[in-house]
């Protein structure tokens, strides 16, 4: 057990890594921000909340005894090293999604946190949502009885940028992941995935070997089926629900509209929309970290963990390679 308050260093302080900074400051009990670091100054010192430091220096992270935890939120490919260097400074660690584009580099990171016994938690905020949590723990209540059928849509407004797309690792590993990871939250183990996807909306996806619109088939092991479908673009927001269907009825959660309003004037019904995740989200992440900080101070194990980390990256690779050899793709093979 942890007694007293958690300090946080924030590696990265781009939108994730600013708005975790900001929950660690002020909005999770039991935490404090000491450090933010990252490439830009500027940057950091403008996420450096509560009075922090901000830092241009990694290993004023790692070496600072104030410091307690590590919060990843910088480019992904620089996640691996970052987890081994803070686990090996005896750091907890919080770490966005996904640990790696590489399997193997997955895997070597999330044992050598396992053989050294730091807490860690992997960043899928869906879980934490109110609709997702309750979805989850209903499902794994028997409230459904036997679950037969699952269905995740997840929609964003705006096509990313080249310069990102080029180094995302693709639709599944980049976007699609939070999907799988909900599907594995709410249903189990997933056995064989089949992808079809298109280059629909910008023919950059292409250059890539990337796709804009996708529909993925999931397998799970209880023998239910799944859907997943996903869109690089949807000009009236972002847009996401989930439904699970069981002997017993069905589940939904969605909530689109960012003002709980419907408007009923004589030219139709209207409402409006969250338009990007962050505001979707907002309060998910804070409670993600609330989770982290809550489990370590009790001596408990943070969940989703390091085999999350890795089996939703894994299935995910699995995703990429049906879609590149256009075939269903057993999730086992990937190894």
């Amino acid at each position: 057990m942890t007694k007293g308050s958690i300090g946080f260093g924030v590696i990265g302080a781009g939108r994730i890594g600013n708005l975790h900074a900001r929950h660690v400051a002020g909005a999770v009990d039991g935490a404090h921000l000491v450090a933010v670091m990252d490439a830009d100054l500027s940057a950091a010192q403008k996420a450096a909340y509560g009075g922090a430091k901000g830092t241009q220096n990694v290993e004023e992270i790692f070496g600072d005894s104030s410091i307690d935890a590590v919060l990843i939120a910088s480019p992904t490919f620089l996640h691996a090293e970052q987890v081994k260097a803070a686990a090996k400074a005896g750091k907890m660690i919080f770490c966005e999604k996904p640990v790696d584009l590489d399997l193997a580099k997955t895997i070597e990171a999330m044992s050598l946190v396992e053989a050294l016994g730091v807490p860690f938690q992997i960043g899928f905020n869906r879980r934490f949502d109110p609709g997702y949590a309750e979805v989850a723990r209903a499902v794994k209540a028997g409230e459904l009885g036997k679950t037969e059928l699952f269905r995740s849509q997840s929609s964003d407004p705006a096509l990313a940028h080249e310069e990102y797309i080029k180094v995302s690792g693709g639709i599944y590993i980049d976007s699609v992941i939070h999907d799988i990871d909900t599907a594995r939250f709410v249903v189990g183990d997933i056995k064989r995935v089949t992808a079809l996807g298109r280059v629909l909306t910008d023919p950059v996806y292409a250059k890539y070997n990337d796709i804009d619109i996708s529909v993925l088939t999931l397998e799970f092991e209880n023998n239910a089926i799944g859907v997943i479908m996903n869109s690089r673009r949807t000009v009236y927001g972002y847009d996401l629900r989930v439904e699970v269907f069981g002997e017993k009825g069905k589940f939904v959660t969605e909530d689109e509209r960012a003002t709980k309003v419907w408007k009923y004037h004589k030219e139709g019904i209207k409402g409006d929309f969250y338009y990007y995740f962050i505001e979707r989200f907002r309060d998910a992440y804070r409670a993600e970290l609330q989770a982290f900080v809550d489990a370590v101070r009790k001596g408990e194990k943070p969940t989703p963990g390091t085999k999350d980390a890795v089996e939703s990256l894994r299935v995910a690779i699995a995703a990429t390679r049906s879609l590149r050899e256009g075939r269903p793709v057993e999730v086992s093979e990937v190894k």
